[in-house]
């Protein structure tokens, strides 16, 4: 009987050309195999594997034999052998090889493909080794690839189903009203795994009470890292190949354009938890070398209603802070760097003068909590509405009080200045070190000394310190020497008892939760007077010694004297 012609439109090549030629296959059965092949999408090796014309040990074996390539028998290698430094898994599954151990500068592959130079090529170009192949039956090999990523994602998304994850709401906040992006591809950011693993990563975030979320790629590794209280700790490593998905899924809930990953992309999105409770999140990506950088900071509202009790003033201060707000006019100026909680006490403030016999707007970049009662506008340079345009036309809305989230340049302080000249309370931030400095950056920007002798009422300069865990925290010995260096004085040392964290299941590291630091200085005549002659900052500094103010060293070493933070932890935060 003849054979059957060769399909012109299929060649006999590699493998399949090496079993015809020792009589294992006919030239119109090899033609058939690789015809299923190429319309199944398949290995070859699977093929005639499927089609029972070879077992699976019986075609290692023969391929073995005609290609001079070691055979394995691949239950020989526990996984946990594999090494994992150079298990990619894009390549593993795309070319179906399978890396087993390395030894020296020389790693041993497994495939079941004699002919797949493209999985040796491929290897050889993304670990800079030299590549061994070791032939192995297929079916173990697509049992332990698919094994290897299985437990991978699995490990990435533990845990998913002790929460009811599906039932969260996800809503777009579209400030400019106008059309979503385009989302170009956003099937793959659906993919249900990664929507689940994503609000898992924020519920969790959300119950530890982190500040921010980010998501990171790096050549060899991705990791995701909550900042809480104040640090960030590494919280889960997803694989790799899944870092473009997740990047994409935030795109998706923020309504960000995913098909653009050239520059930088700012959003946010609302998570409504259940009836009564919804936080705010302000999504920021960023191109970086190996993918997308995602950073989300946290808005939760019930943060603005803290009450001014419970944020660390102490006493007296609390007292001139309230005496300040609530004058009729004036500049109240909270100073400190990024992520020492002005903005919580600036909206602090706001809360307890929200009330209906008054007018208050805002001007911020962005809004980050939404207060009822308030107007607030966000800034939008591009548009042209800076913090300046925005004051502007405040002062044409009949303002009572109004709070900018930033004196940035001249035309803003002045413009303020003004508004607290003219019977307005105007809030806003300044971004130095301490009280004192706040004056002298103003007068440097160009404020005239007088206008700001007669507009600035009180500066608030604050830090934020880790609490230690009251479950945990331990007593500690320090030398009196250290203690007087610290800052203590002499008559403080008779009884003094500090505690310094020790870490349990309850908190991070020692520490749960944060207490304010604050250096409140209220602009006295004495104080006023050193501004108009142009003093100096250690001129304002020294008044307020005089005037028994507390810096914000000494609030500090107050909360260390009460237990509820570490000498350390002062150390770290109120470094000069």
């Amino acid at each position: 009987m003849k054979n059957k012609p060769v399909s012109p439109t299929v060649t006999i090549s590699g493998l399949l050309r090496k079993l015809v030629s020792i009589g294992k296959l006919s030239e119109s059965t090899a033609s058939d195999i690789a015809e299923k092949a190429k319309q199944n999408n398949q290995p070859l090796v699977t093929t005639l594997i499927e089609q029972k014309i070879l077992s699976s040990l019986e075609l290692a074996m023969l391929s073995s034999e005609a290609f001079g390539i070691p055979f394995l028998d691949l239950k020989s290698i526990h996984p946990d052998y594999f090494p994992k430094n150079n298990l990619n898994e894009k390549i593993i599954k795309t070319y179906h090889g399978l890396p087993l151990y390395k030894r020296g500068n020389r790693l041993y592959v497994a495939i079941s493909d004699p002919t797949n130079i493209s999985a040796i090529d491929e290897f050889r170009f993304s670990t800079g080794l030299s590549i061994e192949a070791i032939l192995v039956e297929d079916y173990l090999l697509f049992q332990y690839i698919e094994s290897l990523l299985s437990s991978s994602e699995s490990q990435s998304f533990s845990g998913l189903e002790d929460t009811d994850l599906d039932s969260l709401d996800i809503s777009n906040i579209d400030e400019d009203n106008g059309p979503a992006p385009t989302l170009a591809g956003s099937s793959e950011a659906d993919d249900a795994p990664i929507v689940r693993f994503v609000n898992k990563i924020l519920l969790d975030a959300i119950n530890k009470g982190a500040s921010d979320i980010h998501f990171e790629p790096y050549e060899k590794f991705y990791r995701i890292r909550y900042r809480q209280d104040g640090i960030l700790s590494e919280i889960s490593t997803p694989p790799v190949n899944i870092g473009s998905r997740l990047c994409a899924r935030l795109k998706v809930m923020s309504k960000l354009d995913i098909s653009e990953r050239r520059i930088p992309q700012d959003g946010r999105f609302k998570m409504n938890i259940s009836k009564n409770r919804s936080i705010d999140f302000r999504v920021s990506t960023c191109p970086t070398l190996f993918g997308e950088k995602a950073v989300m900071r946290i808005l939760d509202p019930a943060n603005a209603k803290l009450g001014i009790d419970v944020l660390g003033y102490e006493e007296k201060q609390k007292e001139d802070f309230l005496y300040a707000i609530h004058r009729p006019q004036g500049m109240v100026l909270v100073t400190g760097p990024t992520g020492s909680g002005k903005t919580i006490s600036l909206y602090t403030a706001l809360n307890i003068l929200n009330t209906n016999a008054v007018n208050i707007s805002t001007a911020e970049d962005p809004v980050e909590i939404n207060l009822p009662g308030i107007n607030q506008v966000n800034v939008n340079p591009k548009a042209g509405l800076s913090f300046s345009a925005a004051l502007k036309s405040f002062l044409r809305q009949d303002p009572d009080i109004v709070m900018v989230g930033e004196i940035r340049d001249l035309e803003t302080a002045e413009i303020a200045v003004k508004a607290a000249q003219t019977g307005h309370m105007v809030l806003s931030t300044l971004h130095t070190n301490s009280a004192p400095e706040t004056i002298m950056r103003l007068m440097n920007m160009g404020i005239q000394a007088f206008n700001l002798a007669t507009s600035v009422i009180l500066v608030v300069a604050q830090r934020l310190g880790r609490k230690l865990c009251s479950n945990c925290k331990e007593p500690l010995s320090i030398p009196q020497e250290a203690l007087l260096q610290g800052g203590f004085k002499q008559e403080e040392l008779e009884g003094l008892i500090l505690y310094g964290p020790k870490g349990c299941d309850q908190c991070n590291q020692g520490y749960k939760g944060r207490v304010g630091l604050y250096e409140v200085l209220p602009i006295s005549k004495e104080i006023a007077k050193i501004i108009m002659k142009n003093g100096s900052a250690i001129d304002i500094a020294h008044q307020m010694e005089q005037e028994g103010f507390i810096t914000l060293r000494r609030a500090g070493l107050n909360k260390v004297k009460l237990g509820l933070t570490s000498l350390a932890e002062i150390n770290r935060v109120t470094k000069d």
